[in-house]
């Protein structure tokens, strides 16, 4: 992922209210390693429901806010995320709904998918390969992984910003 600045990241938002970007606390930044991320995934530091994620579509960078279910999944089963294809504990794993972009946005239709509850969807491919996965070297494990969350991701954007005025 290439990187981004605190302006890039509050000006690329396409389904938030101008009160929820000037409240956002943006992550350290100086801390990220940019080579290893297909999105800058984050969840709201006080706790509240909200989590970010900012990708790259084409030339443009586009944030998404979304928010956890309250109610998590029972907790004994397994869980998969739609967007890193990595099975782990149900409780490690939450429904997120988007608002769509613009006026339906506005008008209440959103989207919805389940993600790994921490969004760091980047860090889950480089630590857990899947059974299936065992023969590949880690540097092309991490590689097919990292194109198939890319995809999602950007397919999960795209369909928020299929209703966005931009």
């Amino acid at each position: 992922m290439r990187p981004l600045t605190e302006e890039q990241i509050r000006a690329s938002f396409v389904n938030a209210p101008a009160a929820e970007l000037e409240r956002m606390e943006i992550p350290g930044l100086h801390e990220t390693v940019w080579d290893e991320r297909e999105f800058l995934g984050w969840r709201d530091p006080q706790g509240s429901l909200r989590g970010y994620l900012v990708t790259w579509m084409d030339d443009d960078a586009v944030g998404v806010m979304v928010r956890a279910s309250s109610q998590g999944l029972r907790p004994g089963i397994g869980a998969m995320c739609s967007l890193c294809h990595t099975p782990q504990p149900a409780t490690q794993v939450l429904m997120f709904s988007a608002a769509r972009g613009g006026a339906a946005g506005r008008d209440g239709n959103s989207i919805g998918t389940y993600i790994c509850a921490d969004l760091a969807c980047p860090i889950m491919i480089r630590i857990f390969p899947g059974q299936s996965e065992m023969l590949l070297r880690r540097d092309e494990l991490v590689a097919r992984r990292s194109t198939g969350l890319s995809e999602r991701v950007r397919a999960f954007t795209a369909r928020i910003l299929e209703t966005a005025e931009r």
